[in-house]
Parts: C-alpha cells; sequence; structure tokens
C-alpha cells in the first residue's frame, strides 16, 4: 500500500510542473500589457520599460517562468496590479469562504444522492425511481444561478425565512455563517445530487445481478443489508470516482453561486480579477484551481486501492 501510494503522489509532480508551465504560457502569451494596466494607456514609454524591469519582464521566457516557479514554490504569489496587495494575502482572505461553501455542499450532495440513487435502484422501474430519474434531468438542465435566483425569490424575498446575499465567519457565530449558507449550499448542490444520484443507481443496479447477491438473500438477510452492505459497498469505485469529478466541478460552480449570493470568496474574486483585467491575480488562481484539481484527482486515484485492493498491483 505504502509503494502504491508513493508511485502515485511522485506521478503527480510532473503532472502540477505541466500545469505551473501551461498557466504561465497562457497570460505571457495572451493580449495586453501588465505595464499598461500598471501605468496606464498616457505613459511614456521610459514608464513602460522601467515597469518591464521591475517585473522582470524584460527577461527571457525560460529566464521569467523559472524565477516565476521559484517564488511560487515559496509562496510568493505576486501583487496585485490592481490593488497592489500580495496575491497570496487576498487569497488567504478569501479562501475560507469557498472552503466552507464547497465542504457544506459536496457533503449535503452526498447525504441526500447516495440514498436517494440506492432507493432508486432497489425500486427501479417504479415511481420512486421515475421521480429521481426526472429530478436528475432537470437538475442537470437548470443553470445553478436560476436555481439561486428562484430560492432567493421563495425563501428570501417571499416567506423571509432566510437571508438573501452575504457571509458570515463561523467565528461571528454559528446560527448566522449557517444561515448564509444554506441556499448557497442547496443551490450549487442540484447538479451534483443529479449526477451522483444517477451514477449511484447504475452503479447498484449492476451490482444487484451478482452471484454474492442471489446468495446473500438466499442467506436471509434483509433488502435494506443486502443494499447497504453488499451493493453499495461493491459500487463504490465508480461512485467514488463521481464524488471526486464532482468535487473538482465545484470550481466552476463556485464562481457562479458566489457572486449571485455575494459571498467574498475565491470565485467572487476571479470574477473580478477577469473583469479587472488583473493578470497576476487571474495566473495565481488558475495555478491554484489546477493544483487543487491534480490533488483531488490524486486522491481519488489513491481511494480506489481502498476500496479495490487490485488496483494496487
Amino acid at each position: 500500500m505504502a509503494a502504491f501510494f508513493v508511485r502515485r503522489i511522485l506521478a503527480a509532480i510532473p503532472v502540477l510542473f505541466m500545469v505551473a508551465i501551461i498557466v504561465f504560457l497562457v497570460l505571457r502569451l495572451s493580449p495586453g500589457d501588465p505595464a499598461v494596466m500598471i501605468a496606464g494607456d498616457n505613459a511614456s514609454p521610459e514608464q513602460l520599460a522601467a515597469i518591464r524591469a521591475s517585473m522582470g519582464l524584460d527577461q527571457p521566457l525560460l529566464e521569467q517562468l523559472f524565477m516565476w516557479i521559484g517564488k511560487v514554490l515559496r509562496g510568493d504569489l505576486g501583487t496585485s496590479l490592481i490593488s497592489g496587495l500580495p496575491v497570496s494575502d487576498m487569497v488567504l482572505d478569501r479562501f475560507g469562504p469557498t472552503i466552507a461553501l464547497s465542504l457544506s455542499t459536496i457533503a449535503f450532495a452526498i447525504l441526500v444522492a447516495i440514498p436517494l440513487g440506492v432507493f432508486a435502484a432497489w425500486q427501479q422501474g417504479k415511481p420512486l425511481d421515475r421521480v429521481v430519474m426526472a429530478g436528475s434531468v432537470v437538475g442537470f438542465s437548470v443553470p445553478v444561478f436560476i436555481i439561486g435566483y428562484v430560492l432567493i425569490l421563495v425563501f428570501a424575498r417571499l416567506l423571509g425565512w432566510l437571508p438573501v446575499q452575504g457571509y458570515q465567519p463561523l467565528a461571528d457565530g454559528f446560527g448566522g455563517f449557517a444561515e448564509r449558507l444554506v441556499l448557497p449550499t442547496v443551490a450549487l448542490s442540484f447538479p451534483y445530487i443529479a449526477l451522483i444520484a444517477r451514477i449511484v443507481r447504475t452503479s447498484v443496479i449492476e451490482v444487484m445481478g451478482e452471484d454474492y447477491i442471489r446468495t446473500a438473500r438466499a442467506k436471509g438477510m434483509s433488502e435494506t443489508a443486502v443494499l447497504m452492505k453488499h451493493a453499495l459497498g461493491n459500487a463504490a469505485v465508480p461512485i467514488v470516482t463521481i464524488i471526486g469529478v464532482s468535487i473538482a466541478m465545484l470550481i466552476s460552480g463556485v464562481v457562479v453561486t458566489e457572486s449571485v449570493f455575494n459571498i467574498p470568496g475565491l470565485g467572487r474574486l476571479v470574477l473580478e480579477a477577469v473583469l479587472a483585467r488583473d493578470y497576476t491575480v487571474i495566473q495565481s488562481l488558475i495555478l491554484l484551481f489546477s493544483t487543487l484539481y491534480v490533488l483531488i484527482n490524486l486522491g481519488i486515484d489513491l481511494l480506489y486501492s481502498v476500496f479495490d485492493p487490485r488496483i494496487r498491483y
């Protein structure tokens, strides 16, 4: 097991290095000049040259790459072109809301989707199964921002049960923290509930035809025990895969949801940086999200070996 983990972790290092190179090149080769962003359109050529020299933009591209990677490894993500603040400080300030929203979303999606998928498989072809499948189609089809606005209209404006927008840190009280996470969590979780429930249903149905399921039933085991202990356990690999994919997909969903609900997280920071053409912040956030994506996939790969030991060999 230890050797398998080490091999997978070592294999992820070149991937992370390639991600860093691609992120660097995409921003360097895209239209626009950071020096003009800082100095303005009316700056003299001498001022622009001085700014480029101070940022290292007058150096060869390969040298710029290694300088940038060296700074990243030291935790230096550069300075915002617009605010002049260190990007690492800006990311840390916005990290809490995004982590809270992401964790609450994936936890809620898993708690709802897995039982729905299992019961839909158990009731295959019956009304419950049809309702779950119809709900999954709706979850896939309706954009997150539409769901968000509908939830705000119903539960915040018409019923007045929950706050419309905003975020309250956990340190300021759990009640306000939870209240402001309910609507964005439910809105963002819709597509992931649909996706996970559908895969759980398909995986459990495939497993239910196996010999060991018939043997368990023949031994007098209850249907609930058969479903939860044998069927769900042996269908774990594709379920873990889709949960991992859902976590990775949260990156794009968070940007929209944080904008709709005015949550000051990393998703909102991405939107602000893109609108302001703050290249340093954009570059750092793309690198951060790409690294998280690679690490999530690495975690899924390692979990495979836990659920199916044959994968280690």
